[in-house]
């Protein structure tokens, strides 16, 4: 795969952008309050009309927009598709190489609070996924995790990196160990922390109570928290039309999975609707975020890569040295007998006592650390 026409880039948001949007917000037509006391019905409209009310009156992009200026950004053509990454090169001479990608509905700011502890001993690079924040949108029907993985795999050997390791969840989970699977001549290991893989059959007679509770949270996700996931994989299209246009409503389609998908005081399990996702990310994490997806207009493009990825999904044996990280509310939880069926080399395997499915974002510390432990058991 082809990189061409490395070049560094800087962040620079339109004031009249960040006017229109604070103009859509003031009109936006807000639905009745939903039938019940709790988040079962999605954001509740009270902590929706509060949270707009702070975006539009007291939030401020420019901070982040200058966190972001202040790390080195580039964009690379690849396969003819312009890619935006962070490219933080380590002082340390013994440094080694790491990508890291992110998945949905995150984004590159996901990593913002590793970069410094991470960089004193490895050379980052974090891309945008195509069709997120400031990478180009695809035109054509092909980027999916393995493409992606294909990219990403040019792009290190293009920045001086014939050998690396990779890091990702969410997406950057199935991309990292699609790295792992299809790249091993250049990927030296990978760390996930969301293990990607099924109960394998043969092992569902004989359950561990630890198996149950994963068994237990993935059916509440699958009953009651996957319909973005349907919707983004079949019909991404039909739901930009309403997500390009109200910035509201591309606000409560992130901020109920920042709900859900936190350690943010669910009970044991996550198939509780309580908890509030401001005890786990900051309002303005949460709205950076949110207004990086609004201020680029990627909720279709974004959504693209499920229907992408969904229909060519391989889900085969990685041989790499592998490190997994498990927190305690991520999406779906492999107990380790289960992931040896997929990962054949396992290195590191650790399950934490705080976090979710945004490890980075809502635990850096704990993940700085599983990152580092990780990796020093992987040769280069």
């Amino acid at each position: 795969m082809q990189v061409a026409d490395i070049r560094p880039f800087t962040i620079d948001v339109p004031q009249a952008a960040l006017d229109d949007l604070a103009a859509r917000i003031a009109n936006t037509r807000w639905p009745e309050k939903e039938t019940v006391g709790d988040w079962d019905q999605g954001v509740p409209l009270a902590y929706a009309q509060e949270l707009a009310a702070y975006w539009q009156q007291g939030y401020d992009w420019r901070k982040v927009e200058a966190r972001l200026n202040a790390l080195p950004n580039y964009l690379a053509t690849i396969d003819g598709l312009d890619i935006h990454f962070l490219h933080v090169r380590s002082a340390n001479p013994a440094a080694r190489p790491l990508v890291l990608t992110h998945g949905w509905p995150g984004s590159v700011l996901e990593f913002l609070d590793v970069i410094e502890p991470l960089s004193a001993d490895y050379h980052l690079v974090i891309p945008s996924l195509p069709g997120y924040g400031f990478s180009g949108k695809p035109s054509e029907a092909k980027w999916n995790v393995e493409h992606i993985a294909a990219a990403w795999d040019a792009l290190m050997r293009a920045l001086g990196y014939p050998r690396y390791f990779a890091q990702g969840g969410d997406w950057g989970s199935a991309v990292t160990c699609a790295i792992g699977m299809n790249h091993a001549d250049h990927c030296a290991g990978i760390h996930v922390n969301m293990v990607v893989g099924a109960p394998p059959p043969d092992l569902m007679d004989d359950l561990t109570d630890a198996e149950k509770a994963c068994l237990v949270r993935f059916q509440w996700y699958q009953a009651k928290d996957s319909g973005y996931s349907t919707q983004q994989a079949t019909r991404p299209q039909t739901l930009g039309y309403g997500l390009a246009d109200s910035p509201v409503g591309q606000m409560c389609w992130i901020v109920e999975k920042f709900h859900g998908w936190t350690d943010c005081g669910h009970e044991p399990g996550g198939q509780s609707i309580g908890g509030h996702p401001e005890k786990s990310l900051s309002r303005d994490a949460m709205l950076d975020d949110v207004s990086l997806y609004w201020l680029t207009n990627s909720a279709a493009s974004s959504a693209r890569l499920y229907w992408h990825s969904f229909r060519s999904f391989a889900a085969g044996e990685i041989h790499v040295p592998t490190g997994c990280s498990l927190f305690p509310n991520e999406i779906m939880r492999l107990s380790r007998r289960w992931a040896d069926r997929r990962y054949k080399n396992i290195v590191h395997w650790n399950e934490l006592p705080r976090g979710g499915h945004f490890a980075a974002w809502e635990q850096p510390d704990l993940f700085v650390e599983e990152v580092r432990t990780a990796l020093a058991k992987m040769a280069l």
